[in-house]
């Protein structure tokens, strides 16, 4: 029976599903992908259900073996460097990993997660109908924590991968273009004056190292309150920008708490949470406004566009080996360059 053991796995690497719904009333966050968008491309290149489960691969890097038996793989998110038994894969693929093959991944020239699915998903224990880890609450994945090397994560193994041919996704939606993070203001905006919100607007801020699955913390010229900085909690919704007493913008993510009492200014719209979470400290970015309606026609877009993975599939070409290329006649003739005849 085939299987996916771990070899290596830096700080980071979870399994995730699209989340834990459901449970906010109690206090259950939903964790799920950081990157929504390259988690989704992976699942519709394996064509998986959107609910399967994948590894999240942070900047720490990932080195996986399959054993007993073939193993239909797909990855893609952020400029990763991907390599099998060494030799250099594309940014994003689906691939067949042969017993014995080792799948690495490494922080590449930028991106802060990578995704990395099996057909038919991880078969890890459902907690509360999901298989998202949660780290500070220690559920769901493997027993609520990072995976580590030794680690063998149970497959579909239903799902036969000689159907699935290895292939090139060519997914433009991931590309981390540098345009404004689009925002809808709210329901706290009236805690800031008009020109304090022109001035988020208008400013640039910096990633700072204060970043991690639950909030993005910024730096930047700072945000004054005009009502103080403080309300009666209610709820947390992903891309959240709450501006805290620091006057810094504290953006929220997938391992957010579920209640609040910082006003908030905003929320960053659901179809640029991916790109946003792709940010390593010390980049820079630029925020601007954006309706309720441009934002709903964004999601729609995007969603459609990564619906159409399949057709962005082109067929993986394989380096030759040395042997090949020494055995070819490469040369089909030769001339005398001094012999003008």
């Amino acid at each position: 029976m085939a299987r996916l053991r771990v070899v290596s796995a830096g700080p980071g690497a979870t399994i995730q599903d699209v989340g834990r719904f459901g449970y906010l009333r109690f206090g259950v966050t939903p964790a799920g992908p950081m990157d929504w968008t390259a988690f989704q491309t992976v699942a519709r290149a394996l064509d998986n259900d959107e609910r399967a489960a994948a590894i999240e691969i942070s900047v720490g890097g990932l080195g996986v073996t399959a054993e007993e038996g073939a193993v239909a793989v797909a990855y893609a998110g952020g400029a990763f460097n991907w390599t099998r038994d060494g030799a250099a894969l594309p940014q994003a693929a689906r691939i067949i990993l042969r017993p014995g093959e080792i799948l690495s991944a490494q922080a590449g020239r930028a991106g802060a997660w990578a995704y990395l699915g099996v057909a038919g998903g991880f078969m890890t224990p459902l907690e509360m109908g999901s298989r998202a880890t949660h780290l500070r609450a220690g559920i769901g994945g493997l027993e609520g924590r990072m995976l580590s090397a030794g680690d063998v994560l149970p497959l579909d193994c239903g799902r036969a991968c000689e159907a699935l041919k290895e292939a090139e996704i060519e997914a433009p939606w991931l590309a981390g273009r540098a345009r404004p993070y689009r925002v809808v203001l709210g329901p706290q905006d009236d805690y800031f004056s008009n020109t304090a919100i022109d001035h988020f607007f208008r400013e640039s801020f910096v990633l700072t190292p204060a970043a991690d699955r639950m909030a993005y913390r910024f730096r930047g010229a700072p945000i004054a309150h005009a009502r103080g900085f403080n309300i009666i909690s209610d709820g947390i919704a992903l891309g959240a920008i709450q501006i805290a007493g620091d006057e810094a913008p504290l953006i929220l993510m997938a391992d957010r708490q579920p209640t609040g009492g910082y006003p908030k200014i905003g929320h960053v719209a659901t179809a640029d949470i991916g790109r946003l979470a792709q940010m390593r400290p010390g980049e820079s970015c630029r925020f601007c406004v954006a309706t309720v309606e441009e934002a709903r026609a964004a999601l729609i877009a995007l969603e459609e566009r990564i619906a159409g993975t399949k057709t962005r599939l082109r067929p993986l070409l394989k380096a030759p080996a040395t042997a090949s290329l020494l055995s070819a006649n490469l040369v089909g003739g030769v001339v005398n360059a001094f012999d003008p005849d």
